[in-house]
């Protein structure tokens, strides 16, 4: 086997077990995106529209509810801040590591009485919402959108353009099917969980995500690395 034909294989091999990562994680993203969303009455990943709600509640004069979903905006960007740092500082098992600290969290929220705390549940989710788009960063160079479905939908759209005009290399763009297809089939689950469970939806939500975690441990090593992307060493830059 020439050298060539061994490092396709490889790249094959990564790209098909990314793939199959996304989509797992995307399902899961997607349930708790229903089940947060059914919970709190708001949207617990999807900031664009946090953003606009807050400034309709703003100039309506709801500023109690607009600063809520301010606060949501910034909580999370700390979870993604949050998932980054647990990938790079704890372990080389980093898409393990994340989605424990993903577990965690929602097993916090879903500890929480029902009616006693709601907005303290609503920014858990939103925090482990965040954290969960630090498990896959991109694959093979092709960046990948967990929670991120607008993003991907627009990288597709494009790349629907790109082929029309003549670009017929649709690898960068077809991918981006995967996530929202994991999200879509994840949020119906979600739905019809909360449905019959109500606040115990978190529940499933969190063996969910305990079992995928659990079941990474037997990637590669590598494999963890590869997904992420590297931190600039300062010291390389400088020479």
């Amino acid at each position: 086997m020439t050298r060539e034909r061994r490092r396709y294989i490889i790249r094959r091999r990564r790209t098909v077990t990314g793939l199959a990562l996304v989509a797992a994680i995307s399902f899961v993203a997607g349930m708790t995106d229903a089940v947060g969303l059914l919970l709190s009455g708001d949207f617990v990943s999807f900031m664009t529209g946090n953003t606009t709600r807050a400034a309709l509640s703003f100039a309506g004069g709801d500023y109690t509810h607009a600063l809520i979903l301010y606060f949501a905006l910034w909580v999370f960007v700390i979870g993604n801040a949050l998932g980054i740092v647990l990938a790079h500082t704890l372990s080389a098992l980093r898409t393990f590591v994340v989605l424990s600290g993903v577990a965690v969290t929602l097993a916090l929220a879903a500890s929480l009485p029902e009616t006693e705390y709601p907005r303290v549940q609503f920014y858990l989710v939103i925090l482990a919402m965040g954290m969960i788009n630090a498990t896959v960063e991109h694959i093979e160079g092709l960046p990948i959108g967990l929670t991120y479905i607008t993003g991907a939908l627009s990288r597709f759209g494009r790349g629907i353009g790109r082929w029309i005009v003549g670009d017929r290399n649709p690898a960068g763009w077809v991918i981006q099917t995967v996530p929202w297809t994991g999200m879509a089939c994840g949020a119906v689950a979600g739905a019809f969980v909360t449905k019959y469970m109500g606040n115990g939806a978190l529940w499933v939500v969190v063996l969910a995500v305990v079992s995928l975690a659990f079941v990474t441990i037997f990637l590669p090593r590598p494999l963890h690395l590869h997904f992420h992307q590297q931190p600039a060493n300062p010291a390389r830059r400088r020479a």
